[in-house]
């Protein structure tokens, strides 16, 4: 069993490492401080068993277990905390366990030997359990996963199965539903098509094209997208606003 283990205080990876060395079929396959180290490990190393901290700086351990959940094949994620509320709450809504710190022998090796891949309706749980808004997305890139800070994307376009997220500088491609996107990221972006979100907080003004049809510039891209005339009304208030 290959077990990654996550945690920003060095001293209790440490100790997770010492009494994984203790127990048989065991190996630690690498380490990170926070979610987002976790996440990019977890791209390459394809761990069997994530043990990772709550309370981490950056992303935390409830944002990079969701993220992980929706891995085609994800690692089961047994939380290690030192805030038993903060643990009650993560088992009670998607953790395969908990381990309450100091972590005691036993305890680990019962998590571990109980210790099962995440489902979807486990990740559901956990969708709600944060508050269901990432910072983040979560794509990949050659074969590595790569994250993608929400602040930076312009616009989400649905185009069959695939979404294409575009930033400033860059596309990619993941596959969620536009609406579930919508209804995530409700707050920061505006529909403006039925296959597309714009980042609110980018859209510098509209524009017609040669036939007629209304545009939406946003900035720091070249790339216009119509808006439908159904969403126009509502793309001309928040301009307004």
């Amino acid at each position: 069993m290959k077990v990654l283990l996550v945690d920003d205080e060095p001293l209790a990876r440490e100790r997770l490492r010492r009494l994984l060395a203790e127990l048989p079929d065991c190996a630690v396959c690498g380490e990170a401080a926070d979610g987002r180290a976790a996440l990019e490990l977890c791209g390459h190393l394809q761990p069997d068993v994530v043990l990772m901290d709550i309370r981490m700086p950056g992303m935390d351990g409830l944002e990079a277990a969701r993220h992980l959940a929706g891995l085609p094949d994800p690692p089961a994620v047994i939380f290690t905390t030192a805030f038993g509320d903060h643990a009650l709450e993560a088992f009670e809504t998607c953790a395969v366990d908990y381990l309450l710190k100091p972590i005691r022998g036993e305890r680990l090796a019962a998590a571990l030997g109980n210790a099962r891949r995440l489902t979807r309706v486990q990740a559901a749980q956990l969708d709600s359990a944060s508050g269901g808004v990432r910072s983040h997305i979560c794509v990949r890139v050659r074969g590595n996963l790569h994250l993608v800070p929400v602040t930076d994307i312009r616009f989400f376009r649905a185009d069959h199965k695939y979404v294409t997220v575009r930033t400033g500088d860059a596309e990619y491609l993941i596959e969620e539903p536009l609406k579930a996107l919508e209804d995530e990221f409700g707050a920061r972006f505006l529909r403006i098509h039925r296959n597309a979100l714009v980042a609110a907080d980018f859209v510098a003004g509209l524009e017609k094209d040669a036939e007629g049809q209304c545009l939406v510039v946003l900035g720091g891209i070249d790339e216009r997208l119509e808006v439908s005339r159904r969403h126009q009304p509502e793309v001309r208030a928040r301009l307004k606003a």
